[in-house]
């Protein structure tokens, strides 16, 4: 995939995003892998619902600006210990949901998704029969400090689901391709949502 090809699928991306209430203001951030080294991103301060290939950059593995004077993502590291840690990875998301947030600030560290038929969007099973629990991280404003608890999460969990959520925060998913890693999302959002829902009506 060429820059060019990256920077239409990111903006498209976050317009679809901002059209199901994910990203808020200038909130989220989006990315896919070009090669090794390089990595298309969206710039700091946009609002993804009015996004434009403009909107996206290149930034190399260690999340440094290709481009003089450009500023990236400010969770940029973020993207690069996804993309750093699994060589699979093509594509990371990041949203803030009011599912997400709402119930990040309610869990312990993970939140359980059992009995989910979308939960096929995950590794693990191929029916509804399985069960996925969602790491929740502490939010933390010194993001390398961040990446070093994410990357601790996943040597203790190395079969810990691609994804996981930022306590209060926002989400992180991510697939092989633009295409997995939204499907992925999609599907994580809407069983959020139905937990949320689910807790509210049980009280």
């Amino acid at each position: 995939m060429t820059f060019d090809d990256a920077a239409l699928t990111i903006a498209a991306s976050g317009r679809h995003m901002d059209a199901k209430g994910w990203v808020p203001a200038t909130a989220g951030n989006i990315s896919i892998r070009l090669g090794p080294e390089d990595i298309a991103i969206t710039r700091s301060g946009r609002h993804k619902g009015q996004m434009v290939p403009a909107d996206v950059m290149l930034v190399d593995g260690d999340g440094a600006s290709r481009e003089a004077g450009a500023r990236p993502s400010y969770e940029t590291l973020l993207h690069c210990g996804i993309y750093r840690r699994f060589v699979e990875a093509g594509a990371v998301l990041h949203g803030h949901s009011i599912a997400n947030t709402v119930l990040s600030r309610r869990a312990g560290a993970s939140i359980r998704l059992a009995g989910y038929e979308l939960l096929k969007a995950f590794p693990g099973g191929p029916t509804h029969d399985t069960v996925v629990d969602l790491p929740v991280l502490d939010n933390d404003q010194d993001i390398p400090r961040l990446q070093r608890a994410v990357d601790a999460l996943w040597d203790d969990a190395p079969d810990a689901p691609p994804g996981y959520v930022i306590r209060g925060h926002g989400v992180y998913v991510w697939g092989a391709d633009m295409h997995a890693a939204m499907t992925r999302l999609e599907a994580l959002e809407f069983m959020l949502l139905c937990h949320l829902e689910e807790g509210r009506h049980s009280r």
